[in-house]
Protein backbone atom coordinates (compact mmCIF):
# COMPACT_ATOMS: atom_id res chain seq x y z
CA UNK A 1 0.00 0.00 0.00
CA UNK A 2 1.42 3.33 -1.19
CA UNK A 3 1.07 6.41 0.97
CA UNK A 4 1.82 9.96 -0.08
CA UNK A 5 2.40 12.54 2.56
CA UNK A 6 0.80 16.20 0.96
CA UNK A 7 1.76 19.34 3.24
CA UNK A 8 0.24 22.97 2.13
CA UNK A 9 2.38 25.61 2.82
CA UNK A 10 2.47 29.31 2.37
CA UNK A 11 5.57 31.40 3.62
CA UNK A 12 6.86 28.77 5.47
CA UNK A 13 10.38 28.77 5.02
CA UNK A 14 10.58 29.34 9.34
CA UNK A 15 9.15 25.75 9.21
CA UNK A 16 9.05 23.97 6.50
CA UNK A 17 12.59 22.31 6.44
CA UNK A 18 12.03 20.72 10.20
CA UNK A 19 8.37 19.16 9.03
CA UNK A 20 10.44 17.59 5.95
CA UNK A 21 13.47 16.60 7.86
CA UNK A 22 10.83 14.66 9.90
CA UNK A 23 9.16 13.17 6.87
CA UNK A 24 12.56 11.69 5.70
CA UNK A 25 13.07 10.07 9.38
CA UNK A 26 10.13 8.64 9.71
CA UNK A 27 10.46 4.65 10.64
CA UNK A 28 8.60 3.88 7.66
CA UNK A 29 9.10 6.17 4.94
CA UNK A 30 6.21 7.62 3.31
CA UNK A 31 6.15 7.27 -1.09
CA UNK A 32 5.66 10.48 -1.74
CA UNK A 33 6.11 13.62 -0.12
CA UNK A 34 4.03 16.81 -1.99
CA UNK A 35 4.44 20.12 -0.36
CA UNK A 36 1.54 22.84 -1.94
CA UNK A 37 3.38 25.95 -2.23
CA UNK A 38 0.32 28.10 -1.64
CA UNK A 39 1.74 31.42 -3.04
CA UNK A 40 4.58 32.13 -0.99
CA UNK A 41 6.73 34.97 -1.51
CA UNK A 42 9.77 33.88 0.38
CA UNK A 43 12.22 30.88 -0.12
CA UNK A 44 9.61 28.05 0.65
CA UNK A 45 9.60 26.73 -2.76
CA UNK A 46 12.91 26.84 -2.79
CA UNK A 47 14.03 25.12 0.85
CA UNK A 48 11.75 22.51 -0.25
CA UNK A 49 13.11 21.59 -4.01
CA UNK A 50 16.51 21.61 -2.19
CA UNK A 51 15.26 18.83 0.33
CA UNK A 52 14.57 16.91 -3.38
CA UNK A 53 10.77 17.20 -2.63
CA UNK A 54 7.98 17.09 -4.97
CA UNK A 55 6.59 20.95 -5.25
CA UNK A 56 3.03 21.67 -6.42
CA UNK A 57 2.30 25.24 -7.23
CA UNK A 58 -0.92 26.12 -6.74
CA UNK A 59 -1.44 29.99 -6.65
CA UNK A 60 -5.16 30.08 -6.12
CA UNK A 61 -4.80 31.84 -2.16
CA UNK A 62 -6.91 29.30 0.12
CA UNK A 63 -5.95 26.60 2.28
CA UNK A 64 -8.74 24.28 1.02
CA UNK A 65 -7.37 24.63 -2.73
CA UNK A 66 -4.12 24.07 -1.93
CA UNK A 67 -5.29 20.91 0.05
CA UNK A 68 -7.24 19.75 -3.01
CA UNK A 69 -4.62 20.39 -4.79
CA UNK A 70 -2.49 18.21 -2.72
CA UNK A 71 -4.86 15.29 -3.44
CA UNK A 72 -5.13 15.60 -6.98
CA UNK A 73 -1.15 15.48 -7.50
CA UNK A 74 -1.13 12.62 -4.92
CA UNK A 75 -0.22 8.53 -6.42
CA UNK A 76 -0.61 6.81 -2.99
CA UNK A 77 -3.52 4.44 -1.62
CA UNK A 78 -3.33 6.50 1.01
CA UNK A 79 -2.87 10.33 2.25
CA UNK A 80 -1.03 11.22 5.32
CA UNK A 81 -1.55 15.35 5.87
CA UNK A 82 0.45 17.26 8.27
CA UNK A 83 1.17 20.78 8.50
CA UNK A 84 4.21 22.70 7.13
CA UNK A 85 4.90 23.76 11.04
CA UNK A 86 4.63 20.25 12.12
CA UNK A 87 6.49 17.68 12.85
CA UNK A 88 5.45 14.16 13.02
CA UNK A 89 7.14 11.81 15.27
CA UNK A 90 9.73 9.18 13.84
CA UNK A 91 6.92 6.35 13.81
CA UNK A 92 3.83 8.25 13.07
CA UNK A 93 3.14 6.72 9.63
CA UNK A 94 4.29 3.26 11.09
CA UNK A 95 1.69 3.38 13.85
CA UNK A 96 -1.30 4.64 11.71
CA UNK A 97 -0.28 1.57 8.92
CA UNK A 98 -1.62 -1.25 10.36
CA UNK A 99 -5.02 0.65 10.80
CA UNK A 100 -5.59 1.49 6.98
CA UNK A 101 -6.97 -2.10 5.68
CA UNK A 102 -10.19 -1.79 7.68
CA UNK A 103 -10.93 2.28 7.91
CA UNK A 104 -11.31 5.25 5.21
CA UNK A 105 -9.71 7.70 7.96
CA UNK A 106 -7.19 7.88 10.96
CA UNK A 107 -5.95 10.72 13.16
CA UNK A 108 -3.69 10.58 16.12
CA UNK A 109 -2.82 12.97 18.94
CA UNK A 110 -1.00 16.18 19.05
CA UNK A 111 1.60 17.82 21.25
CA UNK A 112 2.38 21.56 20.78
CA UNK A 113 6.47 22.47 20.57
CA UNK A 114 8.07 25.79 21.34
CA UNK A 115 6.15 26.15 25.25
CA UNK A 116 7.67 25.55 28.38
CA UNK A 117 7.29 21.45 29.56
CA UNK A 118 4.45 21.38 31.55
CA UNK A 119 2.66 23.61 29.11
CA UNK A 120 3.45 21.38 25.96
CA UNK A 121 1.98 18.09 27.94
CA UNK A 122 -0.86 19.98 28.73
CA UNK A 123 -1.88 20.91 25.24
CA UNK A 124 -1.46 17.30 24.27
CA UNK A 125 -3.55 15.86 27.55
CA UNK A 126 -6.50 19.00 27.01
CA UNK A 127 -6.43 17.88 22.60
CA UNK A 128 -6.92 14.38 23.57
CA UNK A 129 -10.13 15.05 26.37
CA UNK A 130 -11.43 17.65 23.44
CA UNK A 131 -10.89 14.64 20.68
CA UNK A 132 -12.89 11.85 22.86
CA UNK A 133 -15.49 14.40 23.67
CA UNK A 134 -15.87 15.57 19.63
CA UNK A 135 -16.02 11.35 19.25
CA UNK A 136 -18.32 10.98 21.41
CA UNK A 137 -20.39 13.23 20.50
CA UNK A 138 -20.09 11.20 16.71
CA UNK A 139 -18.48 14.06 15.03
CA UNK A 140 -14.74 13.15 15.23
CA UNK A 141 -12.47 15.90 15.16
CA UNK A 142 -9.71 15.47 11.94
CA UNK A 143 -7.02 17.93 12.08
CA UNK A 144 -5.38 18.00 8.89
CA UNK A 145 -1.87 18.29 10.87
CA UNK A 146 -2.28 14.66 11.82
CA UNK A 147 -5.08 12.90 9.56
CA UNK A 148 -4.78 10.01 6.76
CA UNK A 149 -7.26 8.70 4.55
CA UNK A 150 -7.93 6.72 1.56
CA UNK A 151 -7.35 8.44 -1.66
CA UNK A 152 -10.23 7.46 -3.66
CA UNK A 153 -12.73 7.32 -1.41
CA UNK A 154 -12.17 11.28 -0.68
CA UNK A 155 -12.09 11.97 -4.80
CA UNK A 156 -15.09 10.30 -5.00
CA UNK A 157 -16.32 12.87 -2.34
CA UNK A 158 -15.38 15.70 -3.97
CA UNK A 159 -12.59 15.84 -1.78
CA UNK A 160 -12.20 19.18 0.68
CA UNK A 161 -15.02 21.61 0.72
CA UNK A 162 -14.09 25.16 -0.06
CA UNK A 163 -14.27 26.98 3.01
CA UNK A 164 -12.23 29.58 4.65
CA UNK A 165 -11.07 26.90 7.61
CA UNK A 166 -12.08 23.33 9.08
CA UNK A 167 -12.48 21.77 5.15
CA UNK A 168 -9.89 19.24 7.18
CA UNK A 169 -12.89 18.66 9.84
CA UNK A 170 -15.57 18.18 6.79
CA UNK A 171 -13.51 16.13 5.00
CA UNK A 172 -13.31 13.82 7.89
CA UNK A 173 -17.28 13.70 8.83
CA UNK A 174 -18.22 13.20 5.27
CA UNK A 175 -15.57 10.65 5.22
CA UNK A 176 -17.69 8.76 7.81
CA UNK A 177 -20.27 8.03 5.73
CA UNK A 178 -17.85 5.63 3.16
CA UNK A 179 -16.41 3.75 6.33
CA UNK A 180 -14.91 3.50 9.97
CA UNK A 181 -12.62 6.75 11.07
CA UNK A 182 -10.12 5.65 13.25
CA UNK A 183 -8.14 7.18 16.41
CA UNK A 184 -4.49 6.19 16.44
CA UNK A 185 -3.50 6.90 20.33
CA UNK A 186 0.51 6.36 18.69
CA UNK A 187 0.17 8.30 16.05
CA UNK A 188 1.71 11.31 17.34
CA UNK A 189 2.53 14.76 15.78
CA UNK A 190 4.07 18.04 17.25
CA UNK A 191 2.75 21.27 15.86
CA UNK A 192 4.67 24.42 16.68
CA UNK A 193 2.97 26.47 19.26
CA UNK A 194 2.63 29.71 17.03
CA UNK A 195 -1.07 29.45 17.40
CA UNK A 196 -0.57 30.79 20.85
CA UNK A 197 1.35 34.19 20.49
CA UNK A 198 -1.20 35.73 20.93
CA UNK A 199 -2.68 34.21 24.30
CA UNK A 200 -4.64 31.54 25.30
CA UNK A 201 -8.23 32.87 25.26
CA UNK A 202 -8.05 34.19 21.67
CA UNK A 203 -6.73 30.79 20.28
CA UNK A 204 -9.05 29.17 22.27
CA UNK A 205 -12.31 31.61 20.69
CA UNK A 206 -10.76 31.15 17.15
CA UNK A 207 -11.50 27.29 17.57
CA UNK A 208 -15.16 27.58 19.73
CA UNK A 209 -16.07 29.64 16.35
CA UNK A 210 -14.56 27.70 13.85
CA UNK A 211 -15.74 24.62 15.31
CA UNK A 212 -19.24 26.49 15.67
CA UNK A 213 -18.64 26.92 11.57
CA UNK A 214 -18.06 30.23 11.71
CA UNK A 215 -14.19 30.38 9.79
CA UNK A 216 -13.96 34.04 9.05
CA UNK A 217 -10.60 35.52 9.51
CA UNK A 218 -9.78 32.14 11.28
CA UNK A 219 -5.65 32.23 9.81
CA UNK A 220 -5.78 36.14 10.77
CA UNK A 221 -3.67 35.30 14.09
CA UNK A 222 -0.98 33.29 11.59
CA UNK A 223 -0.26 35.39 8.91
CA UNK A 224 -2.50 33.68 6.54
CA UNK A 225 -0.13 30.97 6.37
CA UNK A 226 -1.80 27.85 5.97
CA UNK A 227 -1.30 25.45 9.29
Amino acid sequence: MRISVVIPARNEEQFILGCLHALKAQTLPPDEIIVVDNGSTDRTGELVVEMGVKLVNCPTPGVAVARQAGLEAATGDWVATTDADSRPVAGWLEALRPHMENSVALYGPMRMFGLPAWQEELTELGYGVFLKMMALLGKPNLAAANMAFHRQTALELGGYPMVEAREDVILGWNLMSKGQVRYVRDALVLTSARRVRGGWLPFLWRQAMNLGGNSTGYFAATEGRES
